[in-house]
């Protein structure tokens, strides 16, 4: 694997190293928004659901949006730059809001940062890499996004031990913010001849509709659906392990443990994917974080076994990330990536609301058991409608390309 990641192209490394920086100053603040939202501003578990829901929805629409456009202009970087820049401005003044409804804008205002970068980013990845590299580049990308979700949180932790306000943390995102806006100004555009396919598409004949993605793409989408219907926002595991009697500053170390397992095993479980199959990975997956939202609903009390239950859920992140990025661009065609990656961060995004609004409904209105429940079981179905899905699914990438 070492001789693969040293032949990978210098924008595969920057735009992991944008990630780990942006992903240092998010994570900074996000294990802290349950925190912030019931401690500082009084809200409960139904705000954090909206809050996430909403804000994770609106970005999807904008994904699909700004990979189609970025595909009929053939240019990622003004995108991407865009939207780091966005992000990095909103997240700071997070620590001015006053109410969760200013929350919320804001966080708003950084969703659609996200949502104008991923897409392009995603397309730029998979344009300037062979096929055969795709599960590493893209676990690459995923490892060190999760080397910044560590950093954020222990620094996080770090400050909290230290009785340094949250408004204070929040306000302090500001600087890796503008580092990474920076970054992103030094990507380079793929090279024109990686966005045409071999049958002459270009980057004119660029087509929205569901109906226009490749057939194995059409049934590969639904089943991300219903997983990320089972995939309701990570705060809630967070909230969970304050409710079992987890320490308040030791709630972002949990997050940070979770994503030190995903930050070692992301590439080099990718990475598999390029030998055995994106499908196999997938459904090991799906089905271990059906099994893990089960286990942990039934849990009363925190204890020693909570440590490596969540550093369980980490090898979860490392076998889907990036494997389901990779798998979409198996499945699309060159020239019309950023459109099929779009469709695939659209529909994520827009099951994301339901599923945060639903868990947080649940949660609140009847009890976590009954939440968990309900989303390891969606996970485990998912799991199990990929396994069934055609063969064709696995041969796609060795016939597009």
């Amino acid at each position: 694997m070492l001789k693969g990641l040293r032949a990978l192209p210098r924008d595969v490394w920057l735009v992991g190293l944008i990630s780990l920086v942006n992903d240092g100053a998010s994570d900074l603040i996000y294990p802290l928004l349950p925190l912030y939202l019931t401690s500082v501003l009084m809200a409960g578990p139904r705000a954090l659901g909206l809050i996430e829901g909403i804000a994770e929805a609106t970005s999807s629409l904008l994904k699909l949006v700004s990979g189609a456009l970025s595909d009929r202009s053939g240019r990622s970087r003004a995108w991407i730059v865009t939207g780091y820049g966005m992000a990095g401005l909103a997240r700071p003044l997070i620590a001015l809001a006053a109410s969760w409804p200013v929350v919320l804008v804001l966080r708003f205002v950084d969703r659609v940062g996200k949502g104008l970068r991923s897409s392009p980013r995603d397309a730029l990845l998979a344009a300037v890499v062979a096929p055969d590299q795709r599960g590493l580049a893209f676990g690459l990308h995923r490892a060190m996004d999760n080397a910044g979700a560590v950093i954020g949180p222990l620094v996080a932790a770090g400050l909290l031990a230290l009785q340094v306000p949250l408004r204070h943390l929040i306000a302090w995102s500001l600087v890796p913010g503008v580092i990474c806006t920076v970054m992103a100004l030094a990507l380079r555009e793929p090279t024109a001849e990686r966005q045409v396919t071999a049958q002459g598409h270009t980057n004119e004949a660029v087509h929205w509709q569901f109906a226009a993605l490749p057939l194995d793409l059409q049934r590969y989408l639904p089943v991300v659906a219903l997983f990320t219907l089972a995939n309701s926002s990570n705060l809630f595991l967070l909230l969970r392990a304050r409710g079992l009697g987890v320490p308040q500053a030791q709630v972002p170390l949990l997050w940070a443990v979770i994503s030190a397992v995903a930050m070692v095993g992301s590439a080099p479980l990718a990475a598999w994917s390029d030998r055995i199959g994106r499908r196999r990975l997938l459904v090991a997956g799906y089905g271990g974080y059906g099994l893990f939202y089960l286990l942990i609903g039934q849990l009363r009390t925190s204890g020693p076994w909570l440590l490596p239950l969540f550093a369980s859920y980490g090898l979860f992140l490392s076998a889907t990330e990036g494997v389901e990025k990779a798998l979409v661009a198996d499945l699309s065609t060159a020239g019309r990536r950023g459109t099929a990656f779009g469709w695939f961060n659209l529909i994520t995004g827009l099951m994301v609301l339901p599923a945060s609004a639903l868990f947080g409904w649940l949660y609140e209105a009847f009890n976590p058991q009954i939440a968990f429940n309900g989303g390891g079981l969606c996970a485990l179905a998912a799991a199990l409608w990929l396994a069934l899905l055609p063969r064709s699914i696995d041969r796609r990438r060795a016939s597009l390309d």
